[in-house]
């Protein structure tokens, strides 16, 4: 082990806690709770929660009132519900960049405090007018607010937390957005149960308390004294019609972002259907007002937690699978949706719904971060989110009058008649709509052709969460054949011991006396071949004892371990390279290492052709076919794409120099404390 020079740490009063410093917390980069333990961060949270919710319940009750103001006309209610939805995506099709301009040239921190407060006025005027022309006009106002309001939160977020956790920010903003709907609808719901006896009063009460969440949310944000006006050059934001011209030449002309940008549209669509449909159909139902809430917290309680949890639960299978059978399954739940007519099973339903959009949205969106090139990425994701605020304006726009025009036909069979209203039917095309989308896109995207769909899901529920350690900090270096993973150890070596931590660098096969004695084995052309089976024990072997005797010591020890290969090259190697069972070969490996887990994988990505033109002479593995060292190339990449936060990707055709760089800004935050 190599130990850097140890002295005695400062002396500090006792009874006075270390301040908290966010560079310096260990916790891995995506770890939520370390971003929430940034002060100014948890108010602007706070803040915008409560500002979310507000936007939800006003959603709600504007759409009630809407419908209140129509009476009893199926049409009329239809379309008073799909004005108020329509109206509410209109000004970010016309005002979206115009809004941005703007909040990048203000204080942000003003901007937000008084878009709050100015939100919180209009709510309040609209059950004092009490019109219906008035909440069609108080819903733009309110909207183009918020259009300035949203971009100078998120331009605020990345100065107050560091870099590295800016992901694990990102995610957090994302659930509140939806996750904040499901509390929206259980107030608004338990508003409107608890004073049915008042009549429209109800609503009228859940519009003030809307206006009440942004008034909260603005003395929050006051207290958040680290937000401030741009320091940069102002960027030319493009109009919406030059974002869409330049975003689509490369959309349509790529064939996987073209089937990514349409199902992200169609996860939108789905969801966007129930909202504008909801409020007709639970009426349907005889469940009035407070159905609606329950139905409309079930759908984005659902997104929530699709968000959050479907990528883990359904790890087994890649993100262009669970992108697919996301959309399908959306569409199956619509159609179930549709044809039933028990508010309780609808709402269970409406969850799955949820879930299964949640995960296809996110799932499309890093894809789209991983598939397209940088030299594009900001056009493409422009057009995507201008597409999609298309199709919501379009969807919600045309639900309610399609749902209108059909009306409630009754039909009966063999004595039993059933009666299905314009929004039950519209659902039903919408569902057909959906399920076709995700076919194509399935057949478009599919990266795992001729492996059965339902062994990948399986595959899913036999993972375990790992073992990542809490004392030292454990690397490992994986890559294909010539990457520079011994010339980027040395360097990182180096780099570490500078730093004051203990190092220890070691590798796979043969950092142990049995590793030696394996490694002649596997990788000696002499040894000829062997059973595939036979080589992934032998490397499983190795591991074990590599586990057991080098690394866990070290760790314990408080060091700082860089191993050269781990459990991926297995994993790629003799999962994907030698075309054996994954599943078989991840539960071999994860039982030898006892699931013990990098705190971070640095993998160096190179073309194997590239790679093994450094070599003039082949050992056992590095002899092996072209077709087999890509493979294990896109398991690599794969394995990476799956679990973000805990890999770091570099192109290993860089300058040594820079991918060193690289890695010492990515792991600076995370290494351990070194006594002065």
């Amino acid at each position: 082990m190599r130990c850097g020079r140890l002295s005695t740490p400062p002396t500090r009063l006792a009874g006075v806690p270390e301040p908290y410093d966010p560079l310096t917390d260990p916790a891995p980069a995506h770890d939520v709770r370390a971003v929430l333990r940034i002060r100014a961060f948890r108010r602007l949270w706070i803040a915008f929660g409560l500002s979310s919710l507000g936007d939800w319940i006003g959603l709600l009750a504007l759409t009630a009132m809407a419908k209140a103001f129509a009476g009893d006309d199926y049409q009329a209610a239809n379309f008073a519900i799909g004005g108020v939805l329509f109206l509410r995506v209109l000004p970010a099709l016309v005002m979206g960049p115009v809004a941005g301009w703007i909040a990048d040239r203000l204080d942000r921190r003003w901007t937000m405090i008084l878009g709050d407060l100015i939100r919180a006025a209009f709510f309040v005027s609209i059950p004092i007018v009490g019109t219906l022309t008035w909440v069609l006009v108080a819903t733009v106002l309110i909207e183009i607010v918020s259009l300035i309001w949203g971009p100078a939160k998120d331009a605020s977020v990345p100065n107050l937390i560091p870099r590295h956790r800016l992901e694990a920010a990102n995610q957090i903003s994302l659930i509140t957005t939806y996750g904040t709907a499901l509390p929206a609808a259980a107030i608004f719901t338990a508003i409107t149960l608890v004073s049915r006896w008042a009549g429209d009063f109800a609503i009228d009460l859940a519009v003030y308390v809307n206006a009440a969440t942004f008034v909260v949310s603005a003395l929050a944000i006051v207290s958040v004294s680290e937000i401030g006006r741009a320091i940069h050059d102002h960027e030319d934001h493009p109009t919406l019609w030059r974002t869409m011209v330049e975003g689509w030449s490369y959309v349509t002309g790529t064939p996987v972002v073209r089937g990514l940008v349409v199902g992200i549209s169609g996860a939108f669509a789905a969801g966007a259907v129930v909202i504008g449909l909801g409020r007709t159909y639970v009426e349907g139902l005889g469940a009035g007002d407070p159905g609606y809430g329950v139905l409309f917290g079930a759908v984005f309680g659902g997104l929530a937690l699709g968000m959050g949890f479907a990528p883990r639960i359904f790890s087994g299978l890649s993100r262009r699978r669970l992108f697919a059978a996301g959309l399908v399954g959306s569409g199956i739940c619509l159609a179930g949706l549709a044809l039933i007519q028990q508010i309780e099973i609808a709402t269970m339903i409406a969850i799955l719904l949820g879930f299964c959009a949640g995960g296809s949205w996110v799932s499309g969106y890093t894809l789209l971060g991983l598939e397209v090139p940088d030299a594009v990425r900001g056009r493409t994701f422009a057009f995507v989110q201008s597409a999609v605020r298309t199709v919501l304006a379009v969807t919600l726009a045309i639900a309610p009058f399609a749902a209108g025009a059909i009306g409630r036909h009754t039909w009966t069979i063999s004595g039993h008649s059933a009666t299905y209203n314009g929004a039950s039917m519209t659902m039903l095309a919408a569902a057909v709509l959906a399920g076709v989308i995700g076919l194509l896109a399935w057949r478009q995207m599919d990266d795992r052709p001729g492996v059965p769909f339902w062994r990948d899901v399986r595959r899913s529920f036999g993972k375990t969460r790992g073992d990542y350690p809490s004392v030292g900090l454990f690397i490992a270096l994986e890559g294909g054949e010539g990457a520079g993973k011994s010339t980027q150890s040395a360097l990182l070596v180096k780099w570490l011991e500078e730093q004051g931590q203990q190092v220890l660098l070691t590798r796979e096969p043969g950092a142990t006396e049995l590793g030696k004695t394996l490694r002649q084995i596997v990788l000696d052309p002499a040894t000829g071949d062997i059973s595939h089976r036979a080589e992934a024990l032998l490397y499983a072997a190795d591991k074990a004892e590599h586990v057991d005797s080098v690394i866990k010591p070290a760790l314990k020890a408080g060091a700082v371990v860089i191993t050269d290969r781990y459990v991926d090259s297995a994993l790629a190697y003799q999962g994907s390279g030698r075309d054996l069972d994954l599943s078989d070969v991840e539960r071999v490996n994860r039982w030898a290492t006892d699931d013990l887990r990098p705190n971070l994988t640095i993998l160096l990505d190179l073309p194997p052709k590239r790679g093994l033109g450094r070599f003039t002479e082949r050992d056992r593995i590095e002899a092996q076919s072209d077709e087999f060292h890509e493979r294990v190339r896109n398991a690599f990449l794969e394995l990476a794409a799956a679990e973000p936060q805990y890999y770091l990707v570099l192109d290993a055709t860089q300058d040594r120099e820079e991918i060193a760089k690289q890695i010492r800004g990515r792991l600076q935050p995370i290494l351990p404390r070194v006594s002065l």
